[in-house]
């Protein structure tokens, strides 16, 4: 089940239900507050407070953590913690000269996995990025690493296409961007409901918000 975007209403913030599906709507205002790499980055968990965490976890799951097949699971259990929120994307920032101003740039295809900050359980998005450069492009493999950056931390799927948006245009310099994602939650196919379906966001900004030829063009790109 695909909840598609109608591309011919006004949008608003929030979400909508249209025949049952689930379309999350946020095409933002031109100016957002702007979050820096830096206030992502430089976050620490405490291994050792993890470990006993996952032991503890599995006595009140009614495991015997002392089994063999258990005995390394709460180390690594804080491992993949440790490994998910000290994630480092590497630079992100590279950008060169723009040959063209009057170009889209988009790159699509890129999934990531976070983890719904309401159940944490974990959530993937494909995702999607347009913009109009000014002065200046964003490396190509930039983009990748500031999608993963942002996923890494408890997240919802909006908030993940905002900080996206945010940190393109902080870089670029450009204030017409276009972010679209496209995710399955477990917490939606393995809980409660236990129904698969993929929900669409989608952040527009500048002259994509503004501009409805422009925004059908972004979309058949990244079909």
């Amino acid at each position: 089940m695909v909840m598609h975007l109608d591309q011919d209403k006004e949008r608003s913030n929030g979400h909508a239900h249209q025949n049952g599906q689930h379309v999350a709507h946020s095409f933002e205002e031109e100016h957002q507050p702007i979050q820096t790499q830096e206030a992502y980055l430089g976050k620490e968990v405490d291994h050792a407070r993890l470990i006993e965490l996952g032991r503890e976890l599995l006595l009140a799951l009614g495991e015997d953590p002392d089994r063999e097949g258990l005995l390394e699971t709460p180390r690594r259990w804080a491992d993949w913690w440790r490994e998910f929120i000290e994630y480092d994307p590497g630079k992100t920032d590279t950008t060169f000269s723009a040959v063209s101003t009057d170009q889209i740039v988009c790159v699509s295809g890129m999934r990531v996995f976070s983890l719904c900050e309401h159940h944490l359980l974990p959530m993937w998005c494909d995702v999607s990025i347009g913009y109009i450069p000014n002065d200046k492009v964003l490396g190509l493999s930039k983009f990748a690493r500031i999608a993963h950056q942002f996923a890494h931390q408890l997240q919802i799927q909006e908030r993940l296409g905002q900080d996206i948006a945010n940190e393109i245009s902080r870089i670029t310099g450009s204030q017409s961007v276009a972010v679209i994602l496209k995710g399955e939650h477990l917490c939606m196919s393995a809980r409660g409901i236990r129904t698969p379906g993929l929900m669409t966001s989608s952040v527009m900004r500048g002259t994509f918000r503004t501009d409805r030829d422009l925004r059908m063009e972004f979309m058949q790109m990244i079909q």
